[in-house]
């Protein structure tokens, strides 16, 4: 079995592939006045739930929004139950962010 994690930037989408097959994605919306990436729906395909999928798509989203010098915004209730069980991340919450000037 392989899996490939892709960011798929027309579609707004971090996505996980297993054999060649989309298993899940993750959601967001760039904010256009800040680097804020508001992450609001997980998705895992049923034949692929109970794997751990979501975890791996959210993890890889949250690294390369890091690397991509984006804060985030959990709205999807996975996303921030993520965050809070990898404390690793709580650094990128856009509320822990200082603003400008600060």
């Amino acid at each position: 079995m392989t899996t490939r994690l892709e960011h798929n930037t027309a579609d707004t989408r971090f996505e996980i592939y297993i054999d060649d097959t989309l298993a899940g994605y993750a959601d967001y919306a760039d904010r256009e006045d800040a680097k804020i990436r508001d992450f609001h729906h997980t998705m895992t395909f049923p034949e692929f739930r109970g794997r751990g999928v979501a975890g791996q798509i959210v993890g890889y989203a949250l690294d390369e929004s890091r690397t991509e010098g984006y804060a985030v915004i959990p709205t999807c209730w996975y996303v921030e139950k993520y965050i809070e069980e990898h404390r690793e991340y709580t650094d990128m919450l856009a509320s822990r962010v200082p603003g400008p000037g600060a």
